[in-house]
């Protein structure tokens, strides 16, 4: 192949002899002709004598004779490298300015989050859409048989967003292409192989089981507009609103003008059946329950596969960012620190005791108990987390991977692959030692594989309250230390 483009073309028809470089968009006898009726941005991997080099990018409007092309060598893309590489590419068109933009961004792993767009396009372009394309056409990809390479062109995923004006303004626009602001955006893999293999996802595609469960959800969540949670969080800024990131997604700071109002948004990474079971399980859990130390759930989007949660935002961020947060950072107080711990032991005795169903967390740990601005404990990240049905004391995956985070999972699950009750309690223990010692559950001291096993040997040795963080010095209370440490 010479590459791949994406095109708006008035018919699914392919002309004859468009092999090569015509990207099976043209021919040698219709190249150029306004009949045409084509725009495409070509990822060209084979240099032409028309072209700048063999890798660049182009806006082509009824020819493979790009009307302005900008190499990518400069940005350190490499469109057909050695071995697979994975890039977001947003196409952005503004029907009222008539500008058409590309923006493309590397992604280090098939599995990651999508990354934020980039600030500066790769290439910018006056164009007139309603003077070339038909009225009624198609978007799609196109690609050919290379005379002299082989190359595999992947679309893993993409997604089509049209902003529309109202009918009385813009009739055109809003039947053709044309229309407000059309946003494509394309995942690519550049790899050595054999063939072309394409994959659409029908847009605005809802997964039957989300919206089933959502419609049987008591008291149903508020729904949020994808675009006012892309508002809110800056576009998803990943420099200056990003929270944090766990294996389900990324948290993003997120501010509400019209209802004054500061949330933190989840975006589920995994968008596929996995993801959309984590992201149904967390949101039918957390919206059935109802206490002081849980984070609260505000609503909830899903978007052209895109899941989302919306939180309260929890001003003072996670505890284990005051624990572990370096030299500069104010250590928390005793009282603090008992007064955390006090609020995680209420919430997990309501998820164990008190709900109508028994809810293992399954992933209670120090990053996943979120702090308010009085420094109240709330427990939060249930995607992870299952009810149980009364009968059951236990929960394993069906596939027997055993979930959750080394350190908080209590031995014995490594041999059951289950969690309960138990299990939860054991990653409590982990969090009150974490708390009064200030140190993670792996750390190693004093030849000591985990943190347990060394305030176990200070136990024996009468020498408990030398676990104390040493960062408190006597600023705490003896016996609530050791009832704690004990405890743990």
């Amino acid at each position: 192949g010479e590459g791949i483009a994406f095109v708006i073309a008035p018919d699914k028809d392919l002309p004859p002899g468009s092999d090569g470089q015509y990207l099976g968009l043209t021919n040698s006898t219709t190249d150029g002709n306004s009949t045409n009726q084509l725009v495409a941005i070509e990822l060209d991997t084979f240099k032409q004598e028309f072209d700048p080099d063999d890798n660049h990018v182009g806006l082509n409007i009824n020819s493979v004779r790009s009307n302005k092309t900008v190499s990518l060598n400069p940005f350190g893309i490499q469109i057909a490298p050695e071995g697979a590489r994975f890039y977001n590419v947003w196409i952005q068109y503004d029907g009222v300015n008539k500008v058409i933009e590309v923006y493309i961004a590397e992604q280090a792993n098939k599995a990651d989050p999508t990354p934020s767009m980039p600030s500066l396009p790769v290439l910018t372009s006056h164009l007139e859409l309603r003077g070339v394309v038909n009225q009624n056409s198609y978007f799609g990809f196109s690609a050919s048989t290379g005379t002299n390479t082989t190359q595999l062109n992947c679309v893993l995923r993409w997604n089509l967003t049209v902003e529309y004006y109202a009918e009385d303004k813009h009739p055109w626009l809003i039947i053709g292409l044309g229309a407000g602001v059309p946003t494509l955006v394309l995942l690519l893999m550049g790899a050595v192989g054999l063939g072309c293999y394409l994959r659409r996802k029908r847009l605005a595609r809802f997964n039957p089981n989300i919206l089933g469960a959502l419609k049987s959800l008591p008291g149903t969540p508020r729904e949020f507009e994808f675009k006012d949670l892309k508002k809110a969080t800056n576009n998803f800024d990943d420099k200056n609103n990003k929270l944090g990131q766990g294996g389900f997604g990324v948290v993003y700071r997120g501010w509400l003008p019209n209802e004054n109002l500061e949330v933190a948004v989840k975006w589920f990474s995994r968008e596929n059946i996995k993801g959309q079971d984590d992201f149904l399980s967390e949101l039918t859990i957390i919206n059935r329950l109802r206490h002081k130390h849980l984070v609260r759930l505000l609503g909830w989007c899903h978007k052209n596969g895109k899941l989302l949660l919306v939180y309260e935002y929890m001003p003072k961020g996670s505890l284990d960012q005051h624990l572990f947060g370096g030299p500069d950072t104010q250590p928390l107080s005793w009282n603090l620190r008992y007064k955390i711990i006090s609020g995680v032991a209420s919430a997990l005795h309501y998820l164990h005791n008190e709900y109508d169903q028994t809810v293992v967390h399954r992933d209670l740990k120090a990053s996943n108990i979120m702090l308010d601005a009085d420094f109240n404990a709330r427990l939060g990240d249930f995607g992870l987390a299952r009810a149980l049905d009364n009968e059951k004391t236990s929960y394993a995956e069906a596939d027997g991977v055993l979930l959750g985070t080394v350190g908080y999972i209590a031995p014995e699950c490594f041999l059951t692959g289950k969690a309960t009750q138990k299990s939860d309690v054991y990653a409590f223990g982990a969090v009150l030692m974490e708390v009064v010692c200030g140190l993670r559950p792996g750390t190693k001291l004093a030849g000591f594989q985990f943190l347990v096993d060394w305030v176990w040997s200070l136990y024996r040795e009468g020498r408990l309250l030398d676990a104390v963080d040493e960062r408190l010095g006597d600023e705490y209370v003896v016996e609530e230390a050791e009832r704690i440490l004990l405890l743990g």
